[in-house]
């Protein structure tokens, strides 16, 4: 049975705009009712954005609503011309020239619904080169008003499993590493300048004019 392009992230969509069973959305994407119910509670594809199937091609509104009527009714895949990328065993990823105009694309895509990724991350995925997302990111690369954030899945540029496993990895990756602070250093603290009591007014007044030194009145 065929599948959507990103079947993960087309169940997380599914399940938030629609009212399709849980049985329905597994069968659709190739997962279990189980799965699909643990996304619905937020303890499955927390960190994944949900993908479109309308948007894309491979499923119409007619054919959802069909199935929101009837519990018993499958949703049929529409037939799309999107090219599916091929999976490679090993070696670095190699990008078609036909499609790495598309990086840009999916550079800012990646920038905006998963900044956590790191550059490095970003460069496995879609074959691209730091100083390009570097340019991406501050928007001085050369064709920066035409870029527009779009998903490397649906264009071809990496498989839904990389890029989950990416995400995965993501958290696990070290943050910046905050400085240490040695509480047992012999380096003394500056203490404050002591500040002197103040004094009434009334009583400064009374002090300046007091006699200075002794002696009889008389």
């Amino acid at each position: 049975m065929a599948l959507p392009l990103m079947p993960k992230a087309t169940a997380v969509w599914l399940v938030e705009n629609t009212a399709l069973s849980f049985e329905q959305i597994a069968e659709f994407c190739g997962m279990h009712e189980l799965e699909v119910q643990a996304i619905a509670d937020g303890e499955v594809a927390a960190g994944i954005v949900g993908q479109d199937p309308l948007a894309n091609g491979q499923l119409t509104r007619a054919e959802i609503e069909r199935c929101e009527k009837n519990e018993n009714a499958k949703l049929k895949l529409s037939i799309s011309d999107i090219p599916r990328p091929q999976q490679r065993a090993k070696g670095a990823r190699y990008t078609p020239v036909s499609k790495r105009h598309d990086r840009p694309d999916a550079i800012a895509w990646l920038l905006k619904h998963h900044p956590e990724l790191s550059d490095a991350q970003l460069s496995k995925l879609i074959g691209t080169t730091k100083p390009t997302i570097g340019a991406v990111r501050d928007k001085s690369h050369w064709n920066a008003t035409n870029i527009k954030p779009r998903n490397p899945v649906t264009l071809g540029l990496c498989t839904e499993a990389d890029l989950e496993k990416e995400i995965a990895l993501a958290p696990r990756r070290p943050g910046v590493v905050q400085p240490v602070v040695d509480y047992g250093s012999d380096v003394e603290e500056e203490e404050e300048p002591r500040q002197e009591p103040l004094v009434p007014s009334f009583l400064a007044d009374a002090m300046t004019r007091r006699p200075h030194g002794g002696g009889d009145r008389s």
